[in-house]
């Protein structure tokens, strides 16, 4: 490649944003399957404060009401360590909206009985909206829809 075709320091950091929403998302997913319901600081530490998680009939609002679902969840053995389970993010697409703003649309199935008999337990879709927030890209909103 030619020094006049490599690509300009707008289109690198476009690349270097993207790959940071990307690996959010799957760090949401991991932090997901392996965080206990005591130790959910990383995991909050990626939504911004006023983040929104919605999935029919399950809203929450803020970081503490969604620290709340994710308790909720590993208490019912529904996620977390020893339940088995594993977020899978397929087919993920990152498009900006400014430079500071950007969506994310991918498909997911949550695995349960992993260690055992791996089961798909729901497939569905997650849009999410970003916001750079200090110099980080953040979680705004997790939209959820299963099928």
């Amino acid at each position: 490649m030619a020094a006049a075709d490599a690509p300009g320091p707008d289109a690198l950091r476009r690349l270097a944003d993207e790959m940071e929403i990307r690996n959010v998302v799957a760090r949401l997913a991991h932090l997901a399957d392996a965080s206990g319901p005591d130790d959910l600081d990383e995991y909050l530490d990626l939504f911004t404060a006023d983040a929104s998680w919605e999935m029919p009939g399950n809203d929450r609002r803020g970081r503490a009401d969604i620290q709340a679902g994710a308790r909720e969840r590993r208490l019912a053995g529904q996620q977390g360590p020893g339940t088995g389970t594993r977020h899978v993010i397929t087919t993920q697409a990152v498009r900006f909206e400014g430079p500071d703003g950007a969506v994310s649309d991918s498909y997911f199935l949550l695995a349960a009985d992993t260690a055992t008999a791996p089961t798909i337990r729901i497939v569905g879709h997650y849009h999410d909206l970003f916001r750079r927030v200090d110099g980080s890209w953040k979680l705004a909103q997790r939209r959820i829809t299963p099928g």
